[in-house]
C-alpha cells in the first residue's frame, strides 16, 4: 500500500439535502441525519446527540438572518469508516461559534448556549464565515 492510498479516507456514502431556512423544516433535517447516523455504529444516545446540534446549527442560521427566511440551508453528511462528518451551509452573517466568555452565557444571548451545545455534543467544530455565508462542519467519532 503506497502513503497516498494509506491516507484516502473510505465513505460509505454523502447525503445532501437542501432545506428552506425556516423553523417548521429543522425537524426534516434531524430525520434525515439520523438515518444516515444510524447506518454507523452509534448509540441511540450519540445518534440523539448528532440531531441536537444539527438543529442547533440550523437555528443559528434562521437566527442570524434575524428570525427572517434565512434561504437555504445545504447540509452534507458524510458518513465515513469511523466518523460522521456533518456540514451545514447557509448564506447569512453565520454562525457564531467564539468560545464563551468567563463569565459564561450572558442574558438574552440563547445562541451562545447553542454554541455550547454544538461544541459539547461534536468531538470536532470548525467553520469559516465570509461574505457569502458561513459553512460550519461537526464531526462525531463512532466509539471504539
Amino acid at each position: 500500500m503506497s502513503a497516498s492510498t494509506a491516507l484516502q479516507v473510505s465513505s460509505h456514502g454523502i447525503v445532501e439535502l437542501k432545506i428552506p431556512g425556516r423553523a417548521e423544516w429543522v425537524a426534516v433535517a434531524r430525520l434525515a441525519v439520523a438515518a444516515v447516523a444510524s447506518r454507523l455504529r452509534f448509540s441511540v444516545d450519540e445518534i440523539e446527540d448528532i440531531k441536537l446540534a444539527l438543529a442547533e446549527a440550523c437555528t443559528n442560521a434562521i437566527q442570524s438572518a434575524g428570525g427572517q427566511d434565512a434561504g437555504v440551508i445545504e447540509i452534507v453528511c458524510d458518513a465515513r469508516e469511523d466518523e460522521l462528518r456533518v456540514t451545514v451551509r447557509d448564506g447569512g452573517a453565520g454562525i457564531h461559534l467564539e468560545p464563551l466568555r468567563p463569565g459564561g452565557l450572558a442574558e438574552g444571548r440563547t445562541e451562545e448556549l447553542g454554541v455550547f451545545l454544538i461544541r459539547a455534543l461534536m468531538d470536532s467544530v470548525d467553520y469559516t464565515s465570509d461574505p457569502r455565508g458561513t459553512e460550519l462542519v461537526m464531526i462525531k467519532r463512532v466509539s471504539a
